[in-house]
C-alpha cells in the first residue's frame, strides 16, 4: 500500500513539475519564434542613423513581411518592410541615394531596412505617435493628414477606433501589439547585458 501511495505521489510531483515547466518556459520559447529579432545588425545600424526606436522597426518588419526578405504584396510592395515604388522613390530622393539604389534592391534586407527605417522615422517625427506613423506607413500621409484636418483623428490623443478604413485600423492594431511586445523584449535584452 505504501509503495503504491509513494508511486502515486511521485507521479503527481513529476506531472506537476512538467506542467510548471510547460507553462513557465514554453510560452517564452514560442514568443522567441513569433517575435523574432533577425537582422539585428542592420536594424541597429539604421535605427541609430535615423534615431528610430528598434522596437518600431521590428514591429513593421514583423507585420509587413514576417521577416521574409523576398515578400511581395498584391499592391506591389516588396522586401522586409514592404515598400511600394512611389515610397521608395521618395525616400531615395530624400536620402540622396536615387543614383545608388533601384526599387528591386529592396529585396536586400540592408536596403529594405535602411529605406523602411528612414520612412517610419520620418512619419513618427511628423505625427508624434506610433499609431499615426503606422497608419501613414500603411495608408499614406495624405490620408492621415486629411483625418487630422477633418477632426476625425485627434493627433494628441489617438484612438485607434477613429482611424478610417478597416484594413488600416487592423494594421495599426497589429503594429501596436507587436510594438508593445518588442519594447518588452528589447528592454529585457538590455537588462541582461
Amino acid at each position: 500500500m505504501f509503495k503504491k501511495l509513494l508511486s502515486f505521489l511521485v507521479a503527481v510531483a513529476v506531472t506537476a513539475s512538467a506542467f510548471f515547466l510547460l507553462f513557465d518556459y514554453v510560452p517564452e520559447l514560442i514568443e522567441d519564434k513569433i517575435y523574432r529579432t533577425e537582422y539585428e545588425q542592420e536594424v541597429t545600424k539604421w535605427c541609430r542613423e535615423y534615431s528610430v526606436d528598434p522596437a518600431l522597426v521590428y514591429s513593421v518588419i514583423k507585420v509587413e513581411s514576417n521577416f521574409d526578405p523576398g515578400a511581395n504584396s498584391s499592391l506591389g510592395a516588396i522586401g522586409l518592410m514592404q515598400m511600394i515604388e512611389d515610397s521608395f522613390d521618395w525616400v531615395a530622393w530624400r536620402t540622396d541615394t536615387a543614383d545608388i539604389y533601384r526599387f528591386e534592391d529592396l529585396y536586400s534586407p540592408e536596403v529594405s531596412i535602411m529605406f523602411g527605417t528612414y520612412m517610419i522615422g520620418f512619419l513618427y517625427d511628423r505625427y508624434g505617435s506610433v499609431e499615426l506613423a503606422a497608419a501613414a506607413y500603411h495608408a499614406g500621409m495624405n490620408r492621415v493628414d486629411s483625418w487630422i484636418d477633418e477632426g476625425i483623428v485627434d493627433p494628441y490623443n489617438v484612438d485607434i477606433e477613429s482611424i478610417q478604413g478597416d484594413n488600416t485600423r487592423h494594421y495599426v492594431s497589429k503594429i501596436i501589439k507587436a510594438y508593445k511586445k518588442y519594447s518588452e523584449i528589447l528592454s529585457s535584452d538590455e537588462r541582461k547585458e
